[in-house]
């Protein structure tokens, strides 16, 4: 394990200095924090970029309860902010721009059903095609747990996968799929060759995006964890497929840490203490070439925009426990009870030097 002067500083200030960045990704298991850490990240990123856009692609969206704001799939600039956006993707297929013929909505829904992955990865692909036509200087995904991100990096491939069987189909059967849609009186705009245009089409976005995710000076991931078995092996399971996939990461954001406070008398924090502790030294000797972050467990959910501006301090600069007035006088009584043993130590000392003299 490396020594303390070895370590990188615990922050993500690396992250804040890292100008040509454009898109960070937070991921890990569910119910780390991903949510807050990846909606705090966004807010510092704000102070250093011209604009930030933080888009959830979690089915479960959560953007909208840690900022206390309703989020659609649009960006909706963030209350109390001139250059942060967030938006909320679903990431089913929408099939709103289809026409409202009997029948062809089945058809369409069967033929992207029998592709597994492919209604995600086109969703995707619409989602990063739509953002790549607005200027932010960096975006943020606050993904969903672990599974989903690894489909997520996955898709390019899925969608060469669709498009070579949508190829094959079209190879074998002819026509057919031009009779269906003429059938069902559907314009050429929507027939074969246009499904086909459009799967092209998206697979040529998502694979552009992908080089520039395997680019290190455009895109890092952000692993966010708490100090527990479980989480340990999902991050070494993610740290290792990301270094698979060529993405890089170095920043684990440890989260729920229990300090040791002074005073703490319970013994069920001081076995949760204990615990906590052995699964960050395995975290410092696994990824000690990483920037560590460790954030405390608060009493109390951090919600709202003043609540994560104010939770975002421990980000920036390594958390310290603060010596509030109740601390310092449990200090100073302390001391007093250490002057008192010490008073009544030399007063000992006094008594057996007279009795030693005596003899």
């Amino acid at each position: 394990m490396a020594s303390d002067h070895d370590l990188p500083e615990g922050t993500v200030r690396n992250i804040l200095d890292q100008e040509t960045l454009k898109w960070v990704f937070v991921g890990g298991k569910g119910g780390v924090g991903k949510t807050t850490c990846s909606s705090i990240l966004s807010i510092l990123l704000s102070r250093v970029r011209a604009s930030v856009l933080i888009i959830s692609t979690d089915p479960a969206h959560n953007l909208s309860d840690a900022f206390q704001q309703r989020f659609t799939k649009s960006p909706t600039l963030v209350n109390g902010f001139t250059n942060l956006y967030a938006m909320e993707v679903d990431p089913n297929v929408e099939n709103d721009d289809l026409p409202d013929v009997e029948g062809m909505d089945s058809f369409l829904s069967d033929l992207a059903n029998a592709i597994p992955g492919i209604d995600e990865a086109m969703s995707f692909a619409e989602m990063l095609k739509l953002v790549q036509t607005m200027d932010y200087s960096v975006i943020v995904f606050d993904t969903a747990p672990t599974g989903h991100t690894l489909r997520l990096l996955q898709f390019p491939a899925t969608l060469e996968k669709g498009l070579a069987k949508v190829m094959a189909l079209k190879n074998r059967f002819g026509g057919m799929l031009n009779q269906m849609t003429r059938m069902f009186g559907v314009d050429d705009e929507f027939g074969e060759d246009a499904i086909l245009g459009r799967l092209e089409g998206m697979k040529d976005v998502i694979e552009q995006v992908n080089r520039q995710f395997k680019d290190p000076d455009l895109t890092t991931f952000v692993c966010v964890c708490i100090p527990e078995f479980l989480s340990l092996y999902e991050t070494e399971r993610l740290v290792q497929e990301l270094t698979k996939f060529e993405i890089d990461t170095h920043n684990i954001i440890i989260n729920q840490v229990l300090f040791d406070e002074e005073g703490v008398e319970s013994k069920l924090l001081k076995a949760r203490m204990r615990m906590q502790q052995k699964y960050l030294d395995q975290f410092y000797m696994l990824y000690d070439d990483f920037h560590i972050t460790k954030l405390p467990l608060l009493p109390q959910e951090v919600c709202g925009v003043e609540a994560l501006k104010s939770f975002s301090a421990n980000f920036a600069s390594p958390y310290k426990l603060a010596i509030t007035k109740g601390t310092v006088e449990e200090l100073e009584q302390r001391i007093s009870i250490l002057r008192t043993q010490l008073k009544e130590a030399e007063m000992e000392l006094d008594r057996l030097k007279r009795g030693k003299q005596g003899a």
